[in-house]
Protein backbone atom coordinates (compact mmCIF):
# COMPACT_ATOMS: atom_id res chain seq x y z
CA UNK A 1 0.00 0.00 0.00
CA UNK A 2 1.03 3.76 -0.45
CA UNK A 3 0.32 7.58 -1.04
CA UNK A 4 0.49 8.50 -4.17
CA UNK A 5 0.70 12.75 -4.56
CA UNK A 6 0.51 13.64 -8.62
CA UNK A 7 1.51 17.51 -9.41
CA UNK A 8 0.55 18.83 -12.92
CA UNK A 9 -1.08 22.20 -13.91
CA UNK A 10 -4.07 21.08 -12.01
CA UNK A 11 -2.07 18.63 -9.70
CA UNK A 12 -4.10 15.75 -7.26
CA UNK A 13 -3.31 14.26 -4.31
CA UNK A 14 -4.94 11.01 -3.98
CA UNK A 15 -4.01 9.16 -0.39
CA UNK A 16 -4.60 5.50 0.41
CA UNK A 17 -5.15 4.06 3.43
CA UNK A 18 -2.49 2.24 4.91
CA UNK A 19 -2.95 -1.04 7.03
CA UNK A 20 0.10 -1.52 9.05
CA UNK A 21 0.76 -5.22 10.18
CA UNK A 22 3.94 -4.86 12.78
CA UNK A 23 5.42 -7.10 14.93
CA UNK A 24 6.02 -5.91 18.44
CA UNK A 25 8.22 -6.11 21.10
CA UNK A 26 8.28 -6.87 24.30
CA UNK A 27 9.80 -5.55 27.65
CA UNK A 28 9.90 -8.80 30.04
CA UNK A 29 10.27 -7.04 34.15
CA UNK A 30 12.24 -8.87 37.19
CA UNK A 31 8.63 -8.36 38.83
CA UNK A 32 6.64 -9.72 35.59
CA UNK A 33 4.66 -12.85 35.79
CA UNK A 34 5.95 -15.74 33.47
CA UNK A 35 5.06 -15.55 30.17
CA UNK A 36 5.27 -18.26 27.19
CA UNK A 37 7.62 -17.44 24.39
CA UNK A 38 8.94 -18.95 21.20
CA UNK A 39 12.49 -19.90 19.90
CA UNK A 40 12.94 -19.73 16.60
CA UNK A 41 16.70 -20.82 15.90
CA UNK A 42 19.77 -22.69 13.72
CA UNK A 43 22.95 -23.14 13.32
CA UNK A 44 23.07 -19.25 12.35
CA UNK A 45 20.75 -17.59 14.80
CA UNK A 46 18.36 -17.53 17.49
CA UNK A 47 15.34 -15.29 17.97
CA UNK A 48 13.45 -15.41 21.32
CA UNK A 49 9.97 -13.48 21.42
CA UNK A 50 7.29 -12.92 23.75
CA UNK A 51 4.26 -14.29 20.62
CA UNK A 52 4.39 -15.10 17.29
CA UNK A 53 1.52 -13.16 15.91
CA UNK A 54 -1.22 -15.17 13.70
CA UNK A 55 -2.84 -12.30 12.77
CA UNK A 56 -3.77 -8.33 13.06
CA UNK A 57 -5.52 -5.29 11.89
CA UNK A 58 -7.79 -2.58 12.12
CA UNK A 59 -11.50 -4.08 11.18
CA UNK A 60 -14.35 -1.55 10.42
CA UNK A 61 -17.85 -1.21 9.80
CA UNK A 62 -21.07 1.38 9.94
CA UNK A 63 -21.63 0.20 13.63
CA UNK A 64 -17.73 -0.52 15.08
CA UNK A 65 -14.24 -0.31 14.98
CA UNK A 66 -11.95 -2.41 16.09
CA UNK A 67 -7.83 -2.55 16.92
CA UNK A 68 -6.91 -7.04 17.08
CA UNK A 69 -3.86 -8.71 17.38
CA UNK A 70 -4.25 -12.46 17.59
CA UNK A 71 -2.00 -15.20 19.02
CA UNK A 72 -0.17 -12.62 21.63
CA UNK A 73 0.36 -13.69 25.22
CA UNK A 74 0.80 -10.73 26.78
CA UNK A 75 -0.86 -7.39 25.20
CA UNK A 76 -2.31 -4.34 26.99
CA UNK A 77 -1.05 -1.72 28.90
CA UNK A 78 1.67 -2.31 31.87
CA UNK A 79 3.01 0.66 33.77
CA UNK A 80 4.63 1.16 37.10
CA UNK A 81 6.67 4.00 39.17
CA UNK A 82 9.41 4.14 36.90
CA UNK A 83 8.09 2.16 33.22
CA UNK A 84 5.50 2.27 30.95
CA UNK A 85 5.07 -0.49 28.43
CA UNK A 86 2.51 -0.65 25.61
CA UNK A 87 2.86 -4.10 24.58
CA UNK A 88 0.85 -5.29 21.23
CA UNK A 89 -0.05 -4.17 17.95
CA UNK A 90 -2.51 -1.82 18.50
CA UNK A 91 -0.01 0.49 20.35
CA UNK A 92 2.42 0.58 18.17
CA UNK A 93 0.02 1.54 15.03
CA UNK A 94 -1.42 4.95 17.33
CA UNK A 95 2.41 5.65 17.89
CA UNK A 96 3.69 7.11 14.66
CA UNK A 97 0.86 6.87 11.95
CA UNK A 98 1.95 6.74 8.44
CA UNK A 99 1.83 10.28 6.78
CA UNK A 100 2.74 11.39 3.50
CA UNK A 101 1.85 15.19 2.63
CA UNK A 102 3.15 17.84 0.20
CA UNK A 103 2.55 21.60 0.54
CA UNK A 104 1.20 22.56 -3.22
CA UNK A 105 -0.45 20.93 -6.11
CA UNK A 106 0.54 23.27 -8.73
CA UNK A 107 3.91 24.30 -9.94
CA UNK A 108 3.72 27.56 -12.43
CA UNK A 109 6.73 28.59 -13.79
CA UNK A 110 5.06 31.54 -15.55
CA UNK A 111 7.02 33.07 -18.85
CA UNK A 112 9.78 31.24 -19.10
CA UNK A 113 12.75 34.04 -21.46
CA UNK A 114 15.15 31.89 -22.69
CA UNK A 115 18.90 31.43 -20.98
CA UNK A 116 17.19 32.57 -17.59
CA UNK A 117 17.22 29.84 -15.70
CA UNK A 118 13.99 29.92 -13.06
CA UNK A 119 13.40 27.59 -10.08
CA UNK A 120 10.17 26.70 -8.52
CA UNK A 121 9.85 24.35 -5.04
CA UNK A 122 7.41 21.47 -3.54
CA UNK A 123 8.21 20.77 0.06
CA UNK A 124 7.38 17.03 1.13
CA UNK A 125 6.65 15.51 4.72
CA UNK A 126 6.51 11.95 5.70
CA UNK A 127 5.96 10.81 9.52
CA UNK A 128 6.67 6.84 10.11
CA UNK A 129 6.54 4.54 12.52
CA UNK A 130 7.07 1.27 10.26
CA UNK A 131 9.99 -1.37 11.46
CA UNK A 132 12.23 -0.84 8.26
CA UNK A 133 11.42 3.21 7.61
CA UNK A 134 9.91 4.19 4.37
CA UNK A 135 11.16 5.23 0.90
CA UNK A 136 9.34 7.97 -1.62
CA UNK A 137 9.47 7.35 -5.43
CA UNK A 138 9.42 10.29 -8.11
CA UNK A 139 8.44 10.26 -11.93
CA UNK A 140 7.07 12.15 -14.58
CA UNK A 141 4.09 11.25 -16.91
CA UNK A 142 6.33 12.85 -20.39
CA UNK A 143 8.35 15.40 -20.81
CA UNK A 144 6.89 19.25 -20.86
CA UNK A 145 4.76 19.34 -23.69
CA UNK A 146 2.31 21.49 -25.60
CA UNK A 147 -0.34 18.92 -26.08
CA UNK A 148 -1.72 20.56 -28.87
CA UNK A 149 1.68 20.95 -31.09
CA UNK A 150 3.43 18.05 -29.65
CA UNK A 151 6.61 20.23 -28.62
CA UNK A 152 8.56 19.08 -25.87
CA UNK A 153 11.34 20.83 -23.09
CA UNK A 154 13.12 17.67 -23.07
CA UNK A 155 15.02 16.55 -19.63
CA UNK A 156 18.17 17.98 -18.33
CA UNK A 157 21.59 16.58 -19.20
CA UNK A 158 23.29 18.90 -16.64
CA UNK A 159 26.69 20.09 -17.82
CA UNK A 160 27.66 16.83 -18.83
CA UNK A 161 27.27 12.82 -19.91
CA UNK A 162 27.15 11.37 -16.48
CA UNK A 163 23.38 13.72 -15.57
CA UNK A 164 20.84 10.25 -15.78
CA UNK A 165 17.72 9.34 -13.93
CA UNK A 166 20.29 7.30 -11.76
CA UNK A 167 23.33 9.72 -11.08
CA UNK A 168 23.10 13.43 -10.25
CA UNK A 169 25.20 16.34 -11.97
CA UNK A 170 26.11 19.39 -12.10
CA UNK A 171 24.09 22.26 -13.62
CA UNK A 172 25.42 25.12 -13.37
CA UNK A 173 25.62 26.74 -17.22
CA UNK A 174 22.80 29.08 -18.52
CA UNK A 175 23.37 27.18 -21.62
CA UNK A 176 21.97 23.90 -20.58
CA UNK A 177 18.96 23.54 -21.44
CA UNK A 178 16.11 21.17 -20.36
CA UNK A 179 14.02 20.35 -17.00
CA UNK A 180 15.50 18.97 -13.90
CA UNK A 181 15.27 18.41 -10.20
CA UNK A 182 17.20 18.41 -7.11
CA UNK A 183 15.98 17.48 -2.99
CA UNK A 184 16.91 19.40 -0.27
CA UNK A 185 16.98 18.40 3.36
CA UNK A 186 15.18 20.67 5.58
CA UNK A 187 14.59 18.64 8.39
CA UNK A 188 16.39 14.96 9.01
CA UNK A 189 18.69 13.34 6.19
CA UNK A 190 16.64 11.92 3.94
CA UNK A 191 17.15 13.49 0.69
CA UNK A 192 18.85 11.50 -1.82
CA UNK A 193 22.96 11.83 -0.65
CA UNK A 194 24.16 12.11 -4.46
CA UNK A 195 22.38 15.89 -3.80
CA UNK A 196 24.66 17.16 -1.73
CA UNK A 197 26.48 19.05 -4.17
CA UNK A 198 23.87 22.00 -4.20
CA UNK A 199 24.95 22.69 -8.02
CA UNK A 200 23.38 19.22 -8.36
CA UNK A 201 20.54 17.86 -10.70
CA UNK A 202 18.75 15.01 -12.38
CA UNK A 203 16.13 14.28 -15.02
CA UNK A 204 12.98 13.49 -13.98
CA UNK A 205 12.41 9.62 -15.57
CA UNK A 206 9.38 8.83 -17.14
CA UNK A 207 6.73 6.33 -15.91
CA UNK A 208 6.26 3.22 -15.76
CA UNK A 209 9.68 3.98 -14.33
CA UNK A 210 10.79 5.28 -10.84
CA UNK A 211 13.25 6.86 -8.69
CA UNK A 212 13.73 7.13 -5.28
CA UNK A 213 13.96 10.60 -3.85
CA UNK A 214 13.65 10.63 -0.39
CA UNK A 215 13.74 7.29 2.36
CA UNK A 216 15.23 6.36 5.64
CA UNK A 217 15.41 3.11 7.15
CA UNK A 218 14.65 5.01 10.53
CA UNK A 219 11.08 6.12 12.26
CA UNK A 220 10.80 9.22 12.48
CA UNK A 221 8.09 12.30 12.56
CA UNK A 222 8.05 15.28 10.08
CA UNK A 223 10.73 14.44 7.73
CA UNK A 224 10.73 17.09 5.61
CA UNK A 225 12.45 17.56 2.17
CA UNK A 226 12.08 20.33 -0.76
CA UNK A 227 12.27 19.54 -3.92
CA UNK A 228 13.28 21.86 -6.22
CA UNK A 229 12.46 22.02 -10.01
CA UNK A 230 14.82 23.49 -12.28
CA UNK A 231 13.66 24.69 -16.14
CA UNK A 232 16.06 26.48 -18.67
CA UNK A 233 15.36 26.73 -22.65
CA UNK A 234 17.17 27.43 -25.75
CA UNK A 235 15.84 30.76 -27.86
CA UNK A 236 14.75 28.44 -30.41
CA UNK A 237 12.12 26.56 -28.09
CA UNK A 238 8.74 26.96 -29.87
CA UNK A 239 6.10 29.38 -27.71
CA UNK A 240 3.26 27.67 -25.96
CA UNK A 241 2.05 26.22 -22.99
CA UNK A 242 4.05 23.17 -21.78
CA UNK A 243 2.68 20.92 -18.56
CA UNK A 244 3.46 17.63 -17.45
CA UNK A 245 2.28 15.49 -14.37
CA UNK A 246 5.11 14.45 -11.68
CA UNK A 247 4.14 11.75 -9.55
CA UNK A 248 5.34 10.98 -6.11
CA UNK A 249 4.38 7.56 -4.17
CA UNK A 250 5.46 6.91 -0.49
CA UNK A 251 6.23 3.46 0.95
CA UNK A 252 6.65 1.64 4.56
CA UNK A 253 8.37 -0.43 4.73
CA UNK A 254 8.21 -3.57 6.82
Amino acid sequence: MNYEARIMNKLKVRNWKIFLLLTSCFLILASAPPALAQTMSNDNYIIQMGNLNMSAGKPTGSGYKLLNTLGQTGPGLYSGTNYTVRAGFEYILSTIPFRFSIDRTFIDFGIINPTFPVLRANVLTVSNGSAYGYQVTVSQNHNLRVNASGAEIPATACDGPSCTPTTAAAWTSSLTYGFGYRCNNISGTDCDSQFSDATYYKPLISSPSAIIVMGSPNVGRNKVSQIVYKLNVAGNQPAGLYQNVINYIATPTF
